[in-house]
């Protein structure tokens, strides 16, 4: 299973935090968000972790060149759009980059949120589910009513984000039975400031699991 932490800010923490068994960080390219890092940082972030770790930046409603700006610059392996991104968009970066993965975040606020699934199975790698908030695209805090994912079943693998915390993983996952995991403000201290007890809780509550 992927197991990613989101919103990396410093580069101790991000060393840190790849080497208790993450498979991927991710780096907030979206400049409003209090987790932002510049390209210039985000170059330095990702040069100080090891070659196995994914390195993720996470975008929202920006165009091919801006995004390939922090991909080129960032060495990332992933990009994942977590705007208003249509199919087309997605195409146009996989035209630029095929050698990246590209991720698109839905935010559920229903069961109806899940049909726009459909639209992207063909033209992204994964795709990732989010809580619905009206103004923040993620790091919420908020959770997706796991009901509502139960019968999500689809063509490419997806992973779950949305309120995920060390004390509520093993829930969430008896549950559902995503490919991949993503926190971010669940093992936080501040936005973009992670808590090394919180990652190092959630591994621990993860091992029994045989993730």
């Amino acid at each position: 299973m992927r197991i990613k932490i989101c919103g990396l800010t410093q580069v101790a923490q991000a060393q840190a935090i790849a080497n208790v068994g993450v498979t991927d960080l991710g780096f907030i390219c979206v400049q409003k968000s209090p987790r932002y890092v510049t390209p210039t940082q985000l170059a330095t972030l990702t040069a100080a972790l090891p070659g196995n770790i994914g390195k993720v930046g996470v975008f929202a409603n920006q165009t091919v060149s801006e995004m390939l700006e922090f991909i080129n610059q960032g060495h990332l392996t992933t990009a994942q759009l977590h705007g208003d991104e249509s199919p087309e968009l997605c195409q146009q970066l996989r035209q630029q980059r095929p050698d990246i993965e590209i991720i698109k975040a839905l935010r559920i606020r229903d069961r109806l949120s899940l049909e726009a699934a459909k639209n992207y199975e063909t033209v992204v790698d994964a795709l990732l589910l989010d809580a619905y908030h009206p103004e923040q695209l993620g790091g919420t805090g908020h959770q997706i009513n796991w009901e509502d994912l139960q019968q999500f079943r689809p063509a490419v693998p997806w992973l779950l984000a949305g309120g995920l915390r060390p004390d509520n993983i093993q829930m969430a996952l008896s549950q559902l039975h995503p490919d991949g995991i993503d926190l971010s403000s669940g093992v936080e201290l501040s936005p973009g400031i992670k808590d090394l007890t919180k990652v190092q809780a959630l591994m621990n509550a993860l091992q029994p699991l045989h993730v």
